[in-house]
């Protein structure tokens, strides 16, 4: 089989299964969109093993700038600067995912943003029918209810979703 031929028919399956455990039984603990975000991360970064390394550091110390972000904007405020305060805030941790491109396993500058992105993204949009019960209320939480439990949770599963997917695809090619 084809080489791209085989990892369209590896991802559409995988695919699959993970939408179905994202929306099934793992509902509630990992979010699909955010596993197809590392699994498309995975093969930005090279589709090997040291991608797959990459994907989970540069994604989860993403969401981890991303959540310290979050902290900040809740429980602070300057209220003499409007808006202008959280933008601020965003562009000082911000300056956190380029400035350790040096560090080889956060060299790759998207993966950090990614997850970063996906966990402000996550927070800032999820509805909620009680005010109190939100992402932002519950960045402290010990739970899944935690965006940044949540959030890195489903990215390290994408990231290997895409690693099987790959893995797969190469098995499909042999002759």
């Amino acid at each position: 089989m084809k080489q791209l031929l085989a990892l369209s028919l590896s991802i559409a399956v995988l695919g699959a299964v993970w939408a179905f455990l994202a929306l099934g039984p793992l509902s509630g603990y990992v979010l699909v969109w955010a596993g197809f975000i590392s699994w498309g991360c995975y093969f930005h970064c090279g589709a090997d093993g040291k991608a797959l390394t990459k994907t989970i550091i540069g994604t989860s110390y993403g969401a981890l700038i991303g959540w310290i972000a979050l902290l900040l904007v809740v429980n602070t405020s300057m209220p003499a600067l409007g808006a202008a305060w959280p933008a601020i805030l965003v562009g000082v941790t911000v300056f956190f995912l380029v400035i350790v491109a040096s560090i080889d396993l956060l060299s790759v500058v998207p993966a950090n943003v990614y997850g970063y992105a996906a966990i402000v993204a996550y927070s800032l949009h999820q509805p909620s029918a009680d005010p109190g019960m939100g992402p932002l209320k519950n960045l402290t939480s010990g739970s899944f209810a935690n965006p940044l439990i949540l959030l890195i949770v489903s990215l390290v599963v994408g990231a290997f979703f895409g690693m099987f997917s790959g893995k797969l695809a190469g098995a499909l090619t042999k002759k």
